[in-house]
């Protein structure tokens, strides 16, 4: 099962790629991420344990966990790309692929999750539209919403957490 997600983004991709890509900073700049453990790292790859939390009712969530591979390529300017296969948890045999290109306005940012696990008895499309559905497409939107938002300077990073940024202030005043 192929599925994909995308936003359209006011700001440079290889800005989008900057923040992205360092997963180890996710729960400093997603108010959705708990905790990311990094595992392991290998040159660019890095292994980590993911912990986000998918809303269920206002302000209450559902923590979801896994543990993916992760790694960057900007070696095509038209076509950077953040990879991740997801190696346990729900997810397991989850490829993502985030696509940051270039468009008029600045980049459109696609997230495409092919999902190929499969279950004796349940077919081979219930669990990844379930899991599609209900967790994956909520979390992922999530992230990048609050990417769009750093990326174009609607959020800031202070302290700890991604917080708003003050409105700009006009120079015309009221006329």
């Amino acid at each position: 099962m192929l599925t994909s997600i995308g936003i359209d983004v006011s700001a440079p991709g290889q800005r989008v790629f900057d923040l992205a890509r360092d997963v180890s900073r996710w729960p400093q700049l997603l108010p959705h991420y708990r905790s990311v453990t990094v595992e392991r790292r290998s040159g660019e790859r890095v292994v980590a344990r993911m912990v986000a939390v998918r809303p269920v009712l206002g302000p209450l969530g559902l923590p979801v966990a896994w543990r993916a591979e992760q790694w960057g390529d900007a070696t095509d300017p038209d076509d950077l790309r953040l990879c991740f296969r997801h190696l346990r948890g729900v997810t397991r045999g989850m490829d993502v692929t985030w696509h940051i290109r270039p468009s008029g306005h600045g980049c459109r940012v696609t997230i495409e999750h092919a999902f190929r696990r499969r279950l004796p008895l349940v077919g081979d499309e219930a669990l990844p539209a379930f899991v599609d559905r209900f967790f994956t497409r909520s979390i992922a939107t999530r992230t990048l919403r609050t990417f769009k938002a750093l990326a174009e300077g609607v959020l800031e990073v202070r302290g700890t957490r991604a917080l708003p940024t003050r409105p700009p202030v006009s120079d015309e005043g009221d006329r």
